[in-house]
This record gives C-alpha cells, sequence and structure tokens, in this order.
C-alpha cells in the first residue's frame, strides 16, 4: 500500500508570539480614590459580587472565542483594588480560563492588593483559589506620606500584610512611589533600604506623576501642592534607586520594575515585548491579533454601562480598525526601549518594512542615551530618564 500524499503542516510564526499572550482582568472598585490616581477606579457602596463574577466570565468566554489555541504565560487580576473581590470569583475566573485556553504549570497568576488588615485575611483564600504573586500596592514605609497619598494602611499594617503574603504566596512584590513631596535622597535611600531588607525578589517603583484629572493634578494647577522635586533631584533619585537596588542584587529590567534574575513579572513582559493580552472588565483595553492581524481592544470605562453590555450582549469589548504595521513598530519601538533588553532591530524592520536612521541612533550613542550591539538597540540609564525624547528624536 502506498500511503497518500500528504502535505506538510506549514506552521505560521506570528509577531506576537516573540511577546507571548496573557490576559488582564480590571476590578475597577475602590474603598477610596487616592489623589494621585488616574486609573479607571471607582467607589461604590454596594457590589453584586455574583453578577459581577457571571458577566466577567461571560466576556472571557467570548474572547476564547476568537482567540482559540493559545497557551497562557499570565494571569493578571488589576484594578482598582482586586483584593475587594470575592476569593470565589477569583477562582472561578482562574479555571475558566484553563477551561478556555492552555495553560502551563508555570503560569503567573498575580493579583494586586491593597496591605489593609482585612484584605490581608483574604490571602489565604485567594491562594486557594490559584493566585501564585501578589502585588502590594504599599506605595510609602512612614504614616505621614501614607497619609498624604490617601492610603488606608498604616506603615505597621503593611508590613504585618507582607509577612502574611510571604507565608502564603512564593512570590510577592510591592509597589512604592519617589519623588514625592519634601522627599530628600537620604530619606529614600533609608526607605529603599528598609523594603529590600524584606528580601523581596520584585518592586515596582515609581516616580509621582501629576496627572491632570486627579485631586493631586487640581492642587498643582492652584499652586496647592509644595514641596514637589525640581528635575535633578527627580533624576538624582532615580539614579540613587538604581544604586540601590543593583547593589542588593535587583535588576532595573524595566524602567520602573525591579527584579531578581528569574523574578521578573511574565505580566510585564508580554506588555514590554508587545505580545498579545485580552482585557476584561470596565476601562480594560488589549491587543489581539487575528488572522494575522493586529487589533486594539477597549471596553466602556463607567462599571455600570459595561455591565449592562455584557449582560444584553454577553460581552463589551470592542476590536478597533486594525494597527497598521508602521503603529505597530512605533508601539514596539515605545515598548521594548523600557525593558533592559532593548529593541530587537531586525524584529522592527519586519514589522514595519524599514529600518531606524542609522545617523540619528549614531547621535543618540555619542550622547550616552542608547547603546546598539548584535542589532539591539537599548536605553542608558541617562536614556531611560528622558525616554520621551529619545523616542521622539527616533520616531520623526
Amino acid at each position: 500500500m502506498h500511503s497518500p500524499n500528504l502535505q506538510p503542516r506549514v506552521y505560521v510564526i506570528e509577531d506576537w508570539q516573540n511577546g507571548g499572550f496573557g490576559i488582564y482582568i480590571h476590578w475597577p472598585f475602590c474603598l477610596s480614590k487616592c489623589p494621585y490616581c488616574d486609573f479607571n477606579s471607582h467607589v461604590r457602596g454596594n457590589v453584586d459580587h455574583t453578577e459581577w463574577k457571571h458577566a466577567l466570565l461571560s466576556e472571557l468566554r467570548h474572547a476564547a472565542q476568537l482567540t482559540p489555541d493559545r497557551s497562557v504565560q499570565s494571569i493578571f487580576f488589576g484594578g482598582g483594588t482586586p483584593s475587594l473581590m470575592a476569593a470565589d470569583t477569583v477562582g472561578s475566573i482562574i479555571d475558566e480560563v484553563a477551561k478556555l485556553w492552555r495553560i502551563g504549570n508555570d503560569v503567573e497568576i498575580t493579583l494586586e492588593a491593597n496591605p489593609t488588615s482585612v484584605e490581608a485575611d483574604k490571602f489565604l483564600d485567594f491562594n486557594k483559589a490559584g493566585v501564585n504573586r501578589i502585588s502590594m500596592g504599599i506605595q510609602a514605609l512612614n504614616d505621614i506620606d501614607l497619609k498624604r497619598l490617601g492610603r488606608l494602611h498604616t506603615t505597621k499594617e503593611a508590613l504585618q500584610a507582607f509577612d502574611i503574603a510571604k507565608n502564603n504566596f512564593s512570590r510577592v512584590s510591592f509597589d512604592l512611589i519617589y519623588a514625592r513631596q519634601d522627599q530628600t535622597i537620604e530619606n529614600w535611600q533609608h526607605e529603599l533600604t528598609q523594603a529590600l531588607d524584606l528580601t523581596v525578589d520584585h518592586l515596582s517603583l515609581y516616580q509621582l506623576t501629576i496627572e491632570e484629572n486627579t485631586r493631586f493634578g487640581a492642587l498643582y494647577k492652584r499652586g496647592n501642592l509644595g514641596g514637589l522635586p525640581n528635575d535633578n533631584l527627580a533624576a538624582d533619585l532615580y539614579l540613587a534607586t538604581d544604586e540601590i537596588c543593583a547593589n542588593a542584587g535587583l535588576d532595573c529590567y524595566e524602567i520602573s520594575n525591579y527584579a531578581r534574575k528569574g523574578s521578573e513579572s511574565k505580566h510585564n513582559l508580554v506588555y514590554w515585548r508587545y505580545g498579545d493580552y485580552i482585557g476584561i472588565g470596565p476601562g480594560a483595553h488589549g491587543r489581539i491579533t487575528l488572522d494575522g492581524v493586529k487589533h486594539a481592544t477597549i471596553t466602556p470605562m463607567s462599571p455600570e454601562t459595561w455591565l449592562k453590555q455584557v449582560q444584553t450582549n454577553g460581552f463589551a469589548f470592542k476590536t478597533s480598525e486594525t494597527i497598521s504595521k508602521s503603529d505597530q513598530g512605533e508601539e514596539y519601538l515605545m515598548m521594548s526601549l523600557r525593558l533592559a533588553e532593548g529593541t530587537d532591530l531586525e524584529r522592527f524592520q519586519t514589522l514595519t518594512g524599514h529600518t531606524l536612521d542609522a545617523d540619528k541612533i549614531k547621535m543618540l550613542t555619542d550622547e550616552g542615551l542608547v547603546s546598539c550591539e548584535n542589532n539591539r538597540l537599548v536605553a542608558s540609564p541617562s536614556g531611560r530618564m528622558v525616554l520621551n525624547a529619545v523616542l521622539k528624536e527616533l520616531l520623526i
């Protein structure tokens, strides 16, 4: 018998596979609105957790119909304040993702949490639900600044919550904000050293930025937000942050994220390596490749509008017009230059059909803002401090 003349199956490698595939779940509710926060977060007296669970599961199922047969590297519960979610809702979402896509034993499942005692008491339940990584919004390690930042916890509560998290999860990260009002380099060095002494393997360290549609933004506009650092002090704080973390063994793998080798956030890397990600929930955005074409996805910002649309249609997110190859290249450059590994120039060329201007790269290299070796463009520490200017030069 002769075997039939079977044609070999052709596997097409799509660009998103360079970055992987993740799922972001947005829980939009908070107990209070922080004065610096411009995220899509809302204070509500009553939330029907069962109603919200069914809606989130419904939108997940719709997303899976668009992106079948994929492997999930990361599930991230963000907000808002996801630690206000019922553990049953979190567990149901994780279980549903496992039914709809492939997930491996090494999948990273992160939940953002506030370090109040009430939420810390739920950590064991979140662990049982399937969460394997906690990201805590501590923000400061002194009570005066915590109050200024509108946080509802004290330093003591934060440290107690961190201990509870370490007892329940093998991976715990937390956020701190620096370049705060009246903060000196000495203050920040002491605070950051205290954080590193907790033997964390991942820190997210953000400079305070004054966003327009926030309480801080309104105060700043009226000239009532004093004590903010000037540009020179802000730069010194950034360089001190890099140095202190490096001495403690945490590398700056992304502009605002520091980790020991192997402890980098997989979810962060999906974003910055320009992979595909599903955005579920009010205000969540995403990037998904359908039939070889990259799309942006958007959802309504209002929790009530989002919920009503899901209950009516089964989903609320919409795919926008396609993202052009040129815009994909621009987005990839903007994302990847934030990473210590930098930009793969061959991938950029494949996306856009053209190369970056060699003379501009040389000029930026001569100024010490970037380096270029083995076809990878990397922003230096000095370059990361003025990354918007570097990108503007490259993309003109």
